[in-house]
């Protein structure tokens, strides 16, 4: 069971709360983006995310699930047809809140909550992330043997060749 969130509620009462995220989830699958303030956006995405999680199963029990909260039919059909389809492939992470400036009547801090609806291709990430790891790490590993050459190479010069027929030594003994 997911924990109460703490401090006051959005509306004031918990039936005016789930009317205001139930009408920015109609708005944020109506229009892809919306702006609001950064603590609505972080109430909603968790919501927004269950829903979309809902349409990608796509049976009728889902359809109706989601119809309890989001109220339009046609916004709910795009969910299912459009918007499900697109984050197919996605495990999670199908919004997106970027921080923008403040308000200006109210100084309050506002956010843009987005759909995250790019296709997802988990080898392309991989193959970026190596990247940039060889990218970062080629300097590196190429400074440190130019350095280590001519250390290795003086402590070896110097041995005194008598060290070498060691290996022979405890064989004679026996």
């Amino acid at each position: 069971m997911p924990t109460p969130t703490k401090g006051p509620r959005l509306g004031g009462s918990p039936a005016h709360e789930r009317l205001i995220l139930a009408n920015l989830a109609t708005a944020l699958f109506e229009h892809r983006r919306i702006t609001t303030t950064e603590t609505k956006a972080k109430r909603l995405r968790p919501l927004a995310e269950r829903l979309i999680t809902f349409a990608k199963r796509g049976d009728l029990h889902s359809r109706r699930r989601v119809l309890t909260v989001v109220k339009d039919k046609g916004v709910v059909h795009a969910l299912f047809t459009e918007i499900a389809p697109a984050v197919a492939e996605r495990q999670g992470g199908y919004t997106r809140i970027t921080k923008i400036g403040p308000r200006k009547g109210d100084n309050a801090p506002m956010a843009v909550i987005e759909l995250v609806l790019e296709p997802l291709s988990p080898k392309q990430a991989v193959v970026k992330e190596a990247t940039k790891a060889t990218e970062k790490a080629a300097p590196k590993k190429a400074a440190k043997p130019v350095e280590d050459k001519p250390v290795e190479d003086a402590p070896v010069e110097d041995a005194p060749v008598e060290d070498a027929p060691v290996e022979d030594a405890p064989a004679d003994k026996a």
